[in-house]
């Protein structure tokens, strides 16, 4: 015998083996489809990161060039003001000076 003296197993045995079979075959499958299921909205959740990134990203340029456009402007404000001041001081001499400071930044 090719069963080294042991019995064959019998339909029972077999029938109950092939079910916990069909059974772990089903769980496994249950468990597959659910990480397939967790992988897609990772995947939905990541790109959806990415999507807002870009966007703030894009918002931090903005305001960068906005702020570098403010600082621009507020020395062609300072310049143009003392040099209004000084305008104002060759035609006015007797004016007291300190009336007309310029403001500290």
């Amino acid at each position: 015998m090719c069963y080294g003296g042991g019995r064959l197993p019998s339909r029972d045995e077999i029938s109950e083996i092939q079910a916990r079979t069909r059974l772990l075959d089903n769980e496994n499958a249950l468990a597959v489809e659910n990480m397939r299921d967790r992988l897609a909205e990772t995947e939905a959740r990541l790109e959806q990161a990415r999507a807002r990134e870009a966007e703030l990203s894009r918002q931090l340029e903005e305001m960068k060039k906005f702020v570098c456009v403010m600082e621009i402007l507020e020395k062609y404000l300072r310049r143009r003001y003392t040099e209004q001041q000084d305008h104002l001081a060759r035609f006015y001499p007797s004016s007291p000076s300190s009336s007309l400071s310029v403001p500290s930044k």
